[in-house]
């Protein structure tokens, strides 16, 4: 090079001129950058647009680095790998080697339950199929989770990466975040339909349940029922046998206590147990016998039980105000318990039968007691016994019977002696612990 030469490369005019020409192509692209940038975070606020935004992402990895192949393997809500969403980011001239990449895909398949060492597999078939580039893999990861995976060939094996590139890291980010948004909302969605669920299954069970206890002769009458986070199938029901007299008259008449559970929870255990009442309801009117009762109504429902593929606990009795005798059947339930006070004991009142909608012809025994003054009955399901704490200790049968007999050994009320067990329940389980299930009670004592 000639003394001109240098002179003329290095002189105060050149350099002046390279430098303006250079700081006009560096602002012209962060103005492009600026708008690409823009545009990414219009796409990130429509979090419903994660599709768009994929194809965006990958029309602009062509453009910035148009000398690299860019695979985008996302992994969708349920962390398997989004097939409908890969997508290729390739310049024309890589139009065959994108061929070759889709036929690829299309031969590779993940099982249905991905698991992440798969991905392992994955990568060294890719690389064993593409030998003739450099692969590197870059982990899309958002909140300290996995969300997929960017996958770079490069052809000049030399060429410095471009996972150090701040462009390539600002658009890789932007597509975790456009993930994460994607997943939140489908969250957010999926507990809006639980909660419409819960409130479905709460406006179901308050209809299968009493408004009030009903006035009856020579008893004190309480009930409730808590509901689980997770909509339960208990049922309670006091029905009067005769139906056509006044209500003064009613008091004196023989009454149905009823409770049952449906197994499963959710809308359609509290849909099969309205069902159930109905028919149940229907049976009562017939006066027949709780064993008698029982049995026509598992021949009524067996068949809807037998296609729900559910089946239910129910205890059924009647009580009449004038004998003080209290007539049961059980078909599996968990049998209430009686307080006799004068021998201040507690005993189960349980008989002999299967649950409803396993047997088509099962047959239920029929127990009978007389009851006196200050004696005691508690019906409940098994949300009660079943209830545990932070330990993984159930409540269980014995404790609820000794948490009875030492209320029923002091003058309480029936509705003081409930509120006291819920109160000895909520206890047991601990501070923000939720029932699993749901727990109903019933109790009447004789004045």
């Amino acid at each position: 090079m000639t003394n001109y030469q240098k002179e003329k490369i290095f002189s105060n005019k050149f350099i002046k001129n390279f430098l303006e020409n250079e700081s006009t192509e560096i602002l012209k692209n962060k103005y492009k950058f600026a708008e690409i940038a823009s545009s990414l975070a219009y796409y990130l606020k429509s979090f419903s647009n994660i599709n768009k935004l994929l194809d965006y992402i990958s029309l602009i990895f062509k453009h910035i680095f148009s000398e690299n192949i860019i695979l985008i393997i996302p992994l969708n809500y349920e962390g398997d790998i989004w097939n409908e969403n890969i997508k290729i980011s390739v310049n024309d001239k890589y139009l065959t080697i994108q061929k070759e990449i889709n036929k690829f895909l299309n031969q590779f398949h993940f099982s249905k339950n991905f698991k992440i060492k798969e991905i392992l597999t994955f990568e060294n078939a890719l690389k064993n199929n593409f030998k003739e580039y450099k692969i590197e893999t870059k982990k899309i990861i958002s909140r300290g989770k996995c969300r997929g995976f960017i996958y770079i060939f490069s052809k000049d094996i030399y060429i410095q990466s471009i996972t150090e590139d701040s462009n390539f890291n600002f658009i890789e980010n932007c597509l975790a975040v456009g993930l994460e948004n994607h997943y939140l909302l489908k969250t957010k969605k999926k507990h809006e339909n639980v909660d419409r669920e819960i409130s479905t299954g709460a406006e179901i069970q308050s209809q299968l349940l009493p408004d009030y206890c009903p006035i009856i002769h020579g008893i004190d009458l309480a009930a409730h029922c808590r509901p689980a986070l997770q909509l339960g199938g208990d049922y309670y029901d006091f029905m009067c046998l005769k139906t056509n007299i006044s209500e003064k008259r009613k008091e004196k008449s023989r009454w149905a206590f009823v409770i049952g559970d449906v197994m499963g929870k959710g809308i359609p255990a509290g849909l099969l147990m309205t069902m159930l009442r109905g028919m149940l309801r229907a049976e009562v009117l017939t006066g027949l016998p709780p064993d008698r009762i029982l049995h026509d109504l598992n021949q009524l429902a067996i068949n809807d039980l037998d296609q729900s593929h559910r089946f239910v606990t129910l205890f059924y009795s009647d009580y009449d105000p004038r004998t003080r005798k209290l007539r049961f059947a059980n078909a599996a339930h968990n049998p209430p318990l009686l307080w006799k006070s004068s021998d201040q004991k507690i005993i189960k009142l349980d008989a002999e039968g299967f649950v409803l909608g396993l047997q088509k012809d099962a047959e239920y025994q029929c127990g009978e007691i007389k009851l006196n003054q200050n004696d005691l009955v508690l019906y409940y399901t098994d949300g009660v016994i079943d209830t545990s704490n932070s330990l993984g200790q159930r409540f269980d049968e014995e404790r609820l019977i000794k948490t009875l007999t030492k209320f029923c050994k002091q003058s309480y009320s029936s509705q003081e002696i409930l509120n006291k067990i819920f109160k000895k329940l909520d206890d047991f389980t601990g501070q923000n612990r939720h029932l699993e299930d749901d727990a109903s009670m019933v109790i009447f004592q004789l004045k």
